[in-house]
């Protein structure tokens, strides 16, 4: 039987119910203090104005509650409680497993229905509540990840922050995971069961339980007591318990709000019945119950804005975005389902605030909650002032760098678009409008929905649906549209990405599959009333009905948006197919007569011929297409006789090639048509050819314009035909070897002259058989080949920069093609392969001082035309780099390219850096020996300039800078660079020694550049340092008297090479496997750098320049000793993190959250380790016995290749610093309050980065593939060494 409901308190009493527990005691006056806001916990958000109900809270006390209990967040005392051994007891609750019948467990697993644990839980709460709400507060617990358990003497002698304490202390050690973060199959449904238990449970009680003033004051200030906890476990699953509970009681409130207007409606009906028909027994049951009804919807209210204020208002600002997250979800439904109450300015404004959080997921938490309340027509005129304020943001939100956002932040403008037009500026919608033309697919299409919305979803007067041509042919109704379409494409003056604008609203709107409607527009004449498309409309127009045709007719995105390796479905192949044949259908009738009203207008032209390219050459046939196929191939005729156009040239040779494609029928008719046109193009040329090079007469003008009309014609057929039948390349060869002081020619002549050769070669290639071994087949290109490339070194000296830049493309194309690797595919014809002679190098290489690596000085020049040039230079050396990375040339031809890698970053920077990647896969020495001699070869271009180099110079420096960032290059792995680190400074050194020397002081002239070695040093290992500095103090014979700023390089040299003598070197990065449970395997280091390996983990010392080991982190929680494995794995990883820890730390934010101490320094496993300083001497006594026998490694030229390197981030360049060491630090961090976070009971400091003002922008490091030997060699130093010392005797 159920229990009798209790008596009804005053309202003053049930909102002190909710704070303190029915039944337990007041805390005294005494223990009643305000909290102190706590700032490191929570995102401060900007400023507002304080004139609205907008006003951001001040940093004001919290409502007043209890104090929590002793020793509650202070981390010294519950550090120094666990320092000692556990108690039996913790012992006992902590290994006992948990009950298969409990709460979590069955919420867990998923697999009983909820309301049926419900159900059973409230026959159990209406026998003994006590109980039965234990095992819902256990259940709380439990799903935070602890595993402790409360025994009811806990629950009826301790006030809730005391149980949250010892709860606090059950925490996991080992593992820094809870419930609702987990991975894995038993967990992944257990967010929403858990969500789920929480909704069933208040629905299942809604009628009688959670008005007993005892459950829910119970729940309640057990979840707010939680979400006031500095462990984070605790903090995320009460917020998210905390948040359901509040939109389960809204749900409620909905239900009582029905409940009441029901009963209003029954009682005025009752109330206006005639009083001989009124029945007062019902009046008064009615007025009963309405008054409980207002008196429940009251207290729920009260329950509501509890929570509200003493749970979201104190996380929507907590430091884990999680949190903030579900904060801002949920306040998005409370304000869908319960406008009433939540959609209001005062509520609203937290959201407004959120806007501007630092991680991209609150803010699309935002924008998404908002979308539901400005597209239900009767709340959004209730955001009227939240629109006013906001707006501007939103409208910002549009261009987040996370393109979720910027995607929602677009369908929020629309939302707000249709609820008021006239809200949003001109100039807001121009910055969503400018979104269409976006790199990214998602943006783009949410702007071409806005664009949509705005300019073409308008209704059409009866006048504009019944538009008609001057022949009376009806418009289509999308005609306004495509003309509203073309204009907003002109304006936006980016006239060539008119294929971005259709593919932001392909899907939108399909206005631009109506082909008929477009070609009604070029092809009729306007009628009455309507304006005449001018000369740049019939150009927009053509445009993009082109990039609507092969948009349709491919399915495929812009180059530049969306992914390449996108799979297309079934349905979208079959709707390109239907839409391929329906366009052709169309095109194939229209596009004669297109061509023949365009004909004479280039631009236009090269834009229609696109469309045969699309078209479904089956249906010429199918449909007995024979007359408009007749049609396209004469009006191609007539346009290549008419035109001389290099694009509209193109494209006609481009449309004969498709057409001639033996798949199709039609291809013997266009077959038969094509070589007809060819050979009257040849017998032009070689007419032309023969009157420009009458015997005895000087050509004029008409002669040098017809032969450069048919050399254009001949090379763009010669691009798609093989045109060799023909037998021009006798004279097309003379014309390029003409000699320039004979007889002057047109550099166009000599430009289109030289690309035919080289297309030439390339059919005469392509002709020959594969397996052919007969010379003599081969001998004629072999020649010709030879002669061209010849002719072609010559005119890279030519007067004519267009000359010059078409010989330097067809020799560095030439040199790849007929390069080495052709025998390798195929070895008969390894007699036809070409190398570059020294002559031809220093050819190509002065051609990129000269043509590539110059700067603009031209203020004056148009910022399209510097595009242009830029692009064109990019080609020029992407050329050159080619022949360094298929191995073509020397690498050390490279020399002259790498050192102006900082002088023109910007605009080589990529190019140069993937060349450099490239050639460490061929060979590492030979790469780290061009970067010595590039930066040598400046070093001697400064000392001529400046004759005795002064090492304060800007010239110098730049120099150093460059060093530096090519010490970065070589990456963190010092063993797979360590034979190329010391090449480079034998080589430097060598620079210094052999460079001569002043006659005065007997100073060496490079004596300079010992300074720029410097920036090498922290690439070296330890031992590899000391080699080094023996080598040079052996070969190095300085004066005497070399002291103060003379011998500053020298000593600043010596003085990087002796850093880092007590201490090791980082290894490599290869990281450990290990797991959250399991251990790696330890990676041994080097015998003589274990022991000092480690002390530097200990005591923080920074081991080489390029890396420094952090300390380890200690818990405050749990006093257990690290593996040294761990450590190692911290190191190595860099800014991971240790297993089983995390971070504390919003990664947008600036500033670090806290910092945590160690007290002692870890226990670590001894390991036996040669302490011996003289070790190395040994293993160099050893040497120097066996060194005679080793043939010198410089003078070895193998050209192995090493596997590839992978680019870091700059940031893995900057471990974390040394943490916070002394007490006093500690006290202060620990008494900022949600400054720690407590991961399952671990508290762990955020890792700070050490600040640089220029951190590297880009390095390397080797990848971690690595055969079993060479690992093995690795850990044992004698061998390395020895290869080492090699290099320096």
């Amino acid at each position: 039987m159920a229990e009798p409901r209790p008596s009804r308190k005053s309202k003053a009493a049930a909102l002190a119910g909710l704070r303190n527990l029915s039944g337990r005691r007041q805390p005294p006056a005494a223990e009643i203090e305000e909290e102190p806001m706590n700032e490191s916990t929570e995102v401060v958000h900007p400023d507002v104005e304080s004139e609205n109900d907008f006003e951001e809270p001040k940093m004001a006390p919290r409502s007043v509650r209890k104090r929590a209990g002793p020793g509650e967040g202070s981390t010294s005392s519950r550090r120094g409680r666990r320092g000692g051994a556990r108690d039996s007891s913790r012992k006992k609750t902590q290994e006992e497993p948990e009950s298969e019948g409990s709460l979590f467990e069955i919420v867990k697993s998923g697999k009983t229905a909820l309301t049926t644990v419900i159900d059973d839980w409230i026959e159990a709460y209406k026998q003994d509540r006590d109980t039965a709400l234990l095992d819902l507060i256990q259940f709380f617990i439990h799903c935070s990840g602890c595993k402790g358990r409360i025994t009811p003497h806990m629950y009826h002698n301790m006030e809730h922050a005391e149980i949250i304490r010892k709860m606090t202390e059950e925490f996991d050690e080992e593992s820094g995971d809870y419930p609702l973060i987990m991975s894995g199959p038993q967990w992944k449904k257990f967010k929403a069961n858990f969500c789920d238990f929480i909704s069933v449970l208040v629905r299942q009680c809604q009628y009688s339980i959670i008005y007993d003033q005892y459950m829910m004051d119970n729940v309640i200030s057990l979840l707010t007591g939680l979400t006031d906890s500095q462990v984070r476990a605790f903090r995320h699953t009460s917020t998210l318990a905390s948040m359901k509970l509040m939109t389960s009681l809204v749900d409620v409130a909905l239900n009582l709000s029905i409940a009441l207007d029901h009963t209003q409606r029954q009682y005025e009906a009752e109330r206006t019945k005639s009083k001989g028909k009124q029945a007062s027994e019902r009046l008064e049951v009615l007025m009963e119950k309405r008054k409980e009804t207002e008196e429940n919807q009251e207290e729920i209210r009260h329950m509501l804005t509890y929570i509200f204020k003493g749970v979201f208002v104190h996380r929507y600002r907590d430091s884990q975005p999680e949190i903030r997250g579900i904060c801002t979800n949920e306040i998005g439904v409370w304000m869908k389902r319960y406008p009433s109450m939540f959609l209001d300015d005062s509520y609203l404004k937290y959201i407004g605030w959120t806007l501007y959080d630092r991680v991209g997921d609150v803010r699309l938490c935002c924008v998404r909650c908002l979308q539901p309340l400005y597209d239900t027509e009767e709340l959004a005129p209730k955001l009227e002032l939240f629109t006013n304020r906001f707006k501007d943001r939103i409208v910002e939100m549009t261009l987040d760098k996370e393109y979720d956002v910027a995607v929602q932040a677009v369908r929020l403008v629309i939302s707000i678009l249709k609820y008021n037009d006239t809200v949003l500026t001109d100039k807001d919608c121009e910055n969503v409008y400018e979104l269409v033309y976006s790199s990214h697919r998602g943006v783009a299409q949410a702007a071409g929905e806005f664009l949509n919305a705005k300019l073409f979803s308008r209704e059409l007067d009866d006048a504009m649906k019944n538009q008609k041509t001057k022949k009376g042919k009806k418009r289509s109704e999308n005609t306004p549209f495509i003309r509203d379409l073309v204009l907003f494409f002109i304006e936006s003056e980016l006239h060539e990405h008119g294929a971005y604008l259709v593919d932001s609203l392909w899907e939108i709107n399909d206005m631009l599959k109506d082909w008929e409607c477009m070609t009604d527009l070029l092809l009729e004449e306007p009628g009455k009333g309507e304006e005449p498309l001018d000369d740049r409309l019939e150009t927009s127009l053509i445009e993009i009905m082109v990039c609507c045709v092969k948009q349709a007719a491919t399915g495929e995105y812009p180059v530049g948006r969306g992914t390449t390796s996108r799979k297309v479905t079934n349905k979208e192949t079959r709707q390109v197919a239907e839409d391929k044949a329906k366009l052709t259908e169309h095109f194939i009738v229209t596009l004669p007569q297109l061509l023949a009203k365009y004909g004479a207008d280039a631009e236009k032209v090269a834009n229609l011929l696109n469309i045969p390219l699309y078209f479904d050459l089956e249906i010429y046939t199918t449909g007995r297409h024979d007359k408009q196929l007749d049609a396209l191939l004469r009006h191609i005729d007539n346009i290549v006789d008419k035109h001389t156009e290099h694009e509209v040239l193109e494209i006609c040779s481009k449309v004969l090639e498709s057409l001639v494609n033996d798949e199709y029928v039609i291809a013997n008719k266009c077959g038969v048509h094509r070589s007809t046109l060819i050979d009257r193009l040849v017998q032009n040329y070689l007419e032309a050819y023969r009157n420009f090079f009458q015997q005895f007469e000087e050509p004029d003008e008409d002669d040098a314009y017809a032969l450069t009309a048919s050399l254009r014609r001949i090379y763009a057929f010669y691009c798609c035909h093989d045109l060799n039948q023909s037998d021009l390349w006798n004279s097309l060869f003379t014309i390029v070897k003409t000699n320039s002081d004979e007889r002057s020619l047109p550099k166009e002549i000599l430009c289109k002259a030289i690309g035919c050769c080289h297309i030439s070669l390339m059919w005469q290639l392509s002709a020959l058989d594969q397996t052919t071994t007969d010379e003599a087949a081969m001998s004629p290109l072999k020649k010709n080949l030879k002669n061209f490339l010849d002719r072609c070194t010559v005119l890279l000296k030519h007067n004519e920069d267009s000359v010059q830049e078409e010989a330097y493309i067809s020799i560095c194309d030439l040199l790849v093609v007929f390069g080495k690797n052709l025998a390798n595919k195929n070895a008969a014809l390894a007699s036809l392969t070409h190398s570059a002679d020294g002559g031809l190098r220093e050819s190509l290489s002065h051609f990129l001082n000269e043509k590539v690596f110059i700067e603009d000085e031209d203020d004056t020049m148009d910022e399209n035309h510097k595009i242009e040039e830029l692009h064109k230079r990019r080609n020029f050396l992407a050329a050159f780099c080619k022949l360094i990375i298929y191995n073509v040339i020397k690498i050390k031809c490279a020399a002259d390219m790498f050192k102006y890698y900082m002088k023109f970053y910007n605009d080589y920077g990529d190019i140069i850096k993937a060349t450099l990647s490239k050639a460490r896969e061929i060979n590492k020495v030979q790469t780290a020996k061009t970067l010595a001699l590039s930066l040598t070869q400046l070093f001697r271009e400064l000392q001529l300039e400046q004759g005795t180099v002064d090492r304060g110079s800007e010239g110098f420096l730049a120099i150093k800078e460059l060093a530096r960032r090519f010490s970065l290059s070589f990456g963190l792995d010092q063993i797979k660079n360590r034979e190329a680190v010391a090449a480079l400074h034998k080589e430097g050194i060598m620079f210094v020694i052999n460079g001569g020397r002043d006659t005065a002081s007997g100073i060496p002239l490079n004596f300079a550049f010992l300074e720029i070695l410097c920036e090498f040093s922290g690439k070296l290992m330890k031992q590899d340092k000391k080699v080094v500095l023996a080598y040079l103090n052996s070969n190095f014979k300085g004066p005497d008297n070399l002291h103060g700023e003379e011998g500053a390089p020298l000593a600043a040299y010596r003085h990087s090479l002796l850093m880092g003598e007590g201490d090791s070197t980082f290894q490599s990065a290869k990281p450990v496997s290990t797991g959250r449970r399991g251990r790696g395997a330890k990676r041994k280091l080097p015998l003589d750098m274990e022991e000092s390996t480690i002390q530097g983990a200990q005591h923080g010392v920074d081991q080489t320049p390029a890396a420094n080991f952090a300390q380890p982190w200690t818990s405050t929680a749990v006093k257990r000793p690290r593996a040294e494995h761990e450590l190692e794995s911290a190191s190595e990883q860099g800014i991971e993190d240790v297993e089983g820890s995390e971070r504390n730390y919003d990664s947008s934010s600036s500033e670090p959250v806290a910092h945590c101490s160690h007290t002692e320094p870890p226990r670590r496993h001894s390991r036996r380790i040669d302490k011996s300083d003289d070790f190395l001497d040994r293993i160099s006594s050893i040497l120097a016995i066996t060194q005679k026998k080793s043939c010198p490694l410089e003078e070895s030229d193998d050209d192995d290749v090493e596997p590839s390197s992978v680019d870091l981030d700059s940031r893995v360049d900057q471990f974390v610093s040394p943490l916070v060491e002394s007490s006093s630090e500690v006290e202060s961090v620990g008494q900022m309050v949600g400054g720690w976070d407590y991961p399952s009971g671990r508290i762990v400091g955020k890792k700070n980065e050490i600040a640089n003002d220029e951190p590297p922008d880009w390095f390397e490091e080797s990848s971690d593939v690595e055969e079993e030997k060479e690992e093995f060699e690795s850990m044992i130093p004698f061998k390395r060494i020895k290869k080492t010392q090699r290099l320096f005797h």
